[in-house]
């Protein structure tokens, strides 16, 4: 058993806390979370370790502050809310860390397109507008169709695509709603690349990539909004194009200066061409997904990451059988009154659980502007192609009761 804590960092609403506590328990490992609080409430928290995660200074200080009394073996950040805490917080207590550098530009999508564009790491053309621009201005001079893009958002959430100079202006008009009530002051406008997009887990140690898996994501993504719904490794692309996906990745990894710890890349590749950068974490995967790997000795990720933290023993070799996941996409906006079919689901062979994670009779919000998801099906197979079809039959058998109250608030 480790005596040093780990303190994991992430916003209050992160499905990710309760698969690393689960890892460092079975590892030994006590537990400390850095808890987000208002401001005024910092330092008055009963909370053990109370921080506002919008001050990145104030936060790792007293994190160093807590470390004077009781060690601390790593500082975690789980969601891109707390991966520029953690990593200047490691600075100051002398553990393996990104730098603090590194850190933001893997959480500022304009400072990683002015990265990826200087080491010559293949990634969208861009434009970079502070969020009170005329779009009609420059409307016209923008190449079709291009992506309106949030810099600082995660998950998709306000990504809207845009194939004409009218369709742009509207566009703008529904982002800055969204900006606006997120307090991001600016966003980016670059050039859409068509193709299949993949998403590539990976463990930097020492700045050496090593691939955890590589995910096929089998259903279009080509807008006008971008919702992620299913994941499956291993991939199908040919062992050739899976070696420049991972070559890509650790190209781009190293152009933010990321040298240490979990990184997840989403990658697009253009009929016939090579792999385009679409954005790179330095974080694990989101949501529930990670409960898709597994690894030798039946680790989880979570456990490989901490293993690596704590500078004990990994093995980054996954299970040969095929996995999967779905993120059950939210249908429309209102308030979810029920869920039906879900013993029906679950008996489809090769599902192994569904996750029902959005409350009932609160609100449900779809992208752009929503953030999450009604929850996660996860399946296990011989196959990519048998785990898929067990995933898309079992979300099939699900049905979904959403009130409209909220989408008539939303209209008017």
């Amino acid at each position: 058993m480790s005596k040093k804590n780990l303190i994991l960092l992430a916003s209050a609403f992160s499905y990710r806390f309760p698969a690393f506590e689960a890892a460092a328990q079975k590892l030994g490992i006590p537990i400390v979370r850095g808890e987000d609080v208002p401001p005024p409430m910092v330092g008055k928290a009963t909370v053990r370790l109370a921080l506002d995660y919008r001050d990145v200074p104030r936060s790792a200080g007293l994190i160093e502050r807590f470390a004077e009394t009781e060690p601390v073996g790593a500082v975690i950040g789980l969601d891109d809310s707390g991966t520029r805490i953690a990593a200047e917080a490691a600075r100051r207590l002398g553990l393996p860390h990104n730098s603090p550098e590194a850190a933001r530009a893997a959480g500022d999508k304009a400072v990683m397109r002015t990265l990826f564009a200087a080491a010559g790491v293949p990634s969208p053309r861009f434009r970079r507008f502070p969020i009170d621009f005329d779009p009609r201005e420059v409307a016209a001079t923008i190449d079709y169709p291009c992506v309106l893009k949030p810099t600082t958002m995660a998950g998709s959430r306000g990504v809207m695509r845009a194939d004409d100079p009218d369709e742009f202006v509207r566009r703008h008009a529904r982002l800055v709603r969204i900006l606006a009530a997120h307090r991001c002051e600016e966003f980016l406008v670059e050039d859409f690349i068509p193709g299949p997009e993949f998403a590539l887990e990976g463990l930097l140690d020492g700045g050496r990539l090593h691939v955890l898996a590589l995910f096929d994501k089998p259903d279009p993504l080509d807008g006008p909004f971008f919702e992620e719904t299913i994941y499956v490794t291993p991939s199908r692309l040919p062992e050739a194009m899976q070696a420049q996906v991972a070559e890509t990745a650790a190209l781009a990894a190293a152009s933010l200066g990321l040298r240490t710890g979990p990184v997840h890349a989403e990658l697009r590749i253009p009929p016939g061409g090579a792999p385009v950068m679409v954005e790179l974490a330095a974080r694990s995967i989101g949501g529930s997904c990670a409960k898709t790997l597994r690894f030798s000795g039946e680790a989880g990720l979570e456990e490989l990451i901490l293993r690596q933290a704590f500078g004990l023993p990994f093995e980054p070799l996954r299970e040969r059988r095929a996995g999967g996941v779905m993120m059950i996409p939210i249908p429309e906006a209102g308030i979810l009154a029920g869920v039906r079919g879900l013993e029906a689901a679950e008996a489809v062979s090769g599902i192994e659980e569904i996750e029902i994670s959005a409350p009932l009779n609160q609100p449900v919000v779809p992208l752009p502007e929503g953030d999450s998801y009604l929850g996660f099906i996860f399946a296990r197979g011989a196959t990519p192609a048998e785990v898929e079809a067990a995933l898309r039959e079992a979300h099939g058998r699900l049905e979904f009761e959403i009130a409209q109250e909220l989408r008539v608030l939303m209209e008017h």
